[in-house]
Formats: structure tokens, sequence, C-alpha cells
């Protein structure tokens, strides 16, 4: 074995590098810093190493999306405290994953401006698995009987409506935003879509939320309705998808 290929760094490390510079080059000087020459420079590697790590430059730009929000979220370790005592509280859980999306958005105003442009056409996996625990925490709140809309509507509630008030915020400048900007949001969602959100209204509506949030609270229970066929839980996991439209 040759002595240049005796010290060549492991894979993993190359990659580490790499993603590590990325993401500083990212924050630090804006999305026109993050070339592939500029990163393999700063990483002090060739090009096509890039290439080979990550196919192409979206592709290392998903890499340093997990990455830094794999990071942020470590770094709210020291929280761990005020998060137990939200555990288990499945509406609690919501507030704090939408405190969450926004307080990493606003912390890292570049990359969530890449992950969330117009058109692009496709979704990080770092987004995808942000959605996947949105959509786990909205199914416990479903099962606690505190939804009246359907688990899709609010997924996709939540995540318009955090997306939408993150860009809001980022487009003012530092002195003009409003601090309660997101808090308002997240209350106009809740109450679309939460049953505790309406005490003020007639008891014909308590009435008509309380069938709806049955009705979602059935739909998670569909999978487990071991004596249907597969095709008669669709056709029932449909109908009462539509009953809550």
């Amino acid at each position: 074995m040759s002595e240049t290929a005796m010290s060549d760094p492991p894979r993993s490390d190359t990659r580490t590098t790499i993603v590590e510079v990325a993401a500083r080059l990212l924050a630090e000087h804006g999305e026109a810093a993050l070339t592939t020459r500029g990163v393999a420079h700063a990483a002090g590697v060739q090009a096509p190493a890039i290439y080979r790590l990550f196919g192409d430059k979206d592709g290392l730009l998903d890499a340093v999306a997990e990455h830094v929000m794999a990071t942020y979220v470590a770094s709210k370790s020291a929280t761990a405290e005020s998060e137990s005592e939200v555990a288990g509280d499945p509406i609690a859980e919501l507030r704090a994953g939408w405190n969450l999306h926004v307080e990493f958005g606003l912390a890292n105003p570049t990359l969530f401006r890449l992950l969330n442009v117009p058109g692009w056409g496709r979704q990080s996996p770092a987004t995808t698995s942000g959605i996947e625990i949105l959509r786990s925490r909205v199914h416990r709140v479903a099962s606690a009987g505190r939804l009246r809309v359907s688990e899709e509507r609010a997924v996709n509630l939540i995540h318009a409506a955090g997306t939408g008030a993150v860009l809001a915020l980022l487009a003012m400048p530092d002195s003009e935003r409003d601090p309660g900007l997101a808090d308002a949001m997240y209350d106009a969602v809740s109450h679309a879509m939460l049953t505790e959100a309406r005490a003020f209204d007639t008891r014909e509506k308590e009435a008509r939320d309380e069938v709806q949030a049955a009705t979602v609270t059935f739909r998670t229970l569909v999978p487990r309705l071991s004596k249907l066929s597969d095709s008669e839980r669709t056709l029932m996991t449909e109908w009462l998808d539509r009953a809550v439209e």
C-alpha cells in the first residue's frame, strides 16, 4: 500500500468535513458561497469528491440540512426539563414542535429559504423527516379526540402556516419583526382544527365538533379492525375522510 493511500482520510471523515464546511459557508456567506468549487477548496478536497459523495449540489444541500437540523435539535438538550413537562400531552407536544420549527427557521434563514423555494419540485430528506414527525404528533392529537378535521388536513394546515409564518418574518427587517406573529398564526390554526378552540360556539356547533372529533378518532382505529378486509378498511377510511373534510 502506498504512503498516499495510507494517509487518505476515511470516506466518512471526508464527508463530515465537507458537510460542516458547507454549513459554515452557507451561514456566513449565503447561498452564493455554496458552490462545488468553493466548498471543495474550503474543505481541502478536489471538486470530484463532492460529486462522488453527494451526487450533485442538491445532494450536498440535503446533507447540510440534515446536519444543521440535527445540530440544532441537539443544542436544545438544555431544555430537556421543559420538554419533559409537555411529554404525554399531545396538544403541548404539537405546540412545542411548532415553536422549534419557527426558532430553527429564524436561526437559519438562508437554509430555510433554500429548503422552501417555491416550484423547486423536490423535498429534502430533512424536510420529509420533519413532516413525518409532525404527522405522528397530529395522529396523537387525533387519537386523544382533540382533532376536528382530518389528520391530513391538519398536517397541511400546520406545515403551510408554519412555513409561511417563518418566511414572512424573514422578509421583515429585524427591527420591524412582529414577535407575536408566529404565535398568532398558531392560535388561528389551532382554532380551526382543535376542539378545545371552540369554547364560544353555540351548543349546536359544539355538538358538531364532538361528532367531528369522534369521527377523526375512529379513523385512527380503522387499521386495527382485523376482521375487515383490506379493501373494506380502505373504503371505510375514505368514508371517514370525506365525513370530516
